[in-house]
């Protein structure tokens, strides 16, 4: 299976950044999906995901800035969805096609509702997983509890603990899962013999800004208008159930599937979870 590590070069107002992307399948596939993870997530995350996908898909899977293989950005307050917009943007340009299909997880997303929602939009299909219209303040006061820390681990097993701590709500992930998101979440301290979280924390200024109070995007959510897909874990607090109703009868034709015993985020890792995304983007 052809997997390449690439980049594209991005802009904000303050200067140029490396957008890193990881591309599996065909480098001459016109059929692309796009796969764009949550807050402290990075793109590694679908690996597994993408492997499934491989044979019908060109799938991109990028670190937004301050993530992973990314540029850090040199100003907090650009690490913000309208400045992930234009950054996936111009990797839609790289990759050299009018439409693409989008998998989005959490923050990943909302970009890609921001996308979805503009004129002469590229995202034929969108896949929201455990996002959507609308959040409450105190789900976003959780998140907010962990984004930002920098803790140093003494080894991949001590880094280990703490992912399997903040993110429990992922579900029941295997032993050789959790180990493949520690191995690609951290990397190696030049200051000392530890580990830390492969991002900036600085990104976590804005998150704490922005999202002050009950984060309402339904006027967003009622300009898309291709088919979504809104996947669900049954325990979620990020993506209520009576949101994923009211979002099935307002906005775009979608459907919704729901992951028992699994709260924020599914990592799309299951092969329920995997077949799922694959039978509806390839109807």
């Amino acid at each position: 299976m052809h997997v390449a590590e690439k980049s594209v070069l991005s802009l904000t107002p303050h200067g140029f950044h490396r957008v890193a992307y990881r591309e599996w399948g065909d480098p001459g596939n016109d059929r692309v999906v796009l796969c764009l993870h949550g807050l402290t997530r990075l793109g590694r995350d679908f690996d597994i995901l993408a492997a499934a996908l491989a044979d019908r898909y060109r799938v991109a899977c990028p670190d937004l800035p301050g993530r992973g293989r990314s540029h850090w950005l040199a100003v907090p307050s650009d690490y913000n969805p309208v400045v992930y917009a234009a950054d996936m943007a111009i990797l839609i340009a790289r990759l050299g096609v009018d439409e693409i299909d989008w998998v989005g997880t959490s923050l990943g997303g909302i970009v890609g509702m921001i996308l979805a929602a503009l004129p002469n939009s590229p995202i034929r299909k969108l896949v929201l997983n455990d996002i959507g219209a609308f959040i409450a303040k105190s789900a976003l006061e959780r998140i907010s509890d962990y984004v930002g820390r920098n803790p140093l681990f003494a080894d991949l097993k001590e880094a280990e603990a703490y992912l399997r701590q903040i993110h429990s709500t992922f579900g029941p992930l295997t032993d050789a899962q959790w180990e493949h998101l520690t191995r690609t979440s951290v990397q190696h301290d030049p200051g000392s013999d530890g580990w830390r979280l492969y991002y900036d924390p600085e990104l976590a200024e804005p998150f704490r800004k922005g999202f002050g109070s009950d984060d309402d995007r339904w006027a967003l959510w009622e300009k898309i208008t291709c088919p979504v897909l809104i996947l669900r874990g049954e325990q979620s607090d990020i993506l209520l159930h009576e949101t994923a109703e009211e979002m099935l009868v307002r906005g775009p034709t979608a459907e919704l599937i729901e992951f028992p015993g699994i709260g924020h985020a599914p990592m799309l890792m299951d092969p329920i979870q995997i077949a799922a995304v694959r039978e509806w983007l390839l109807r």
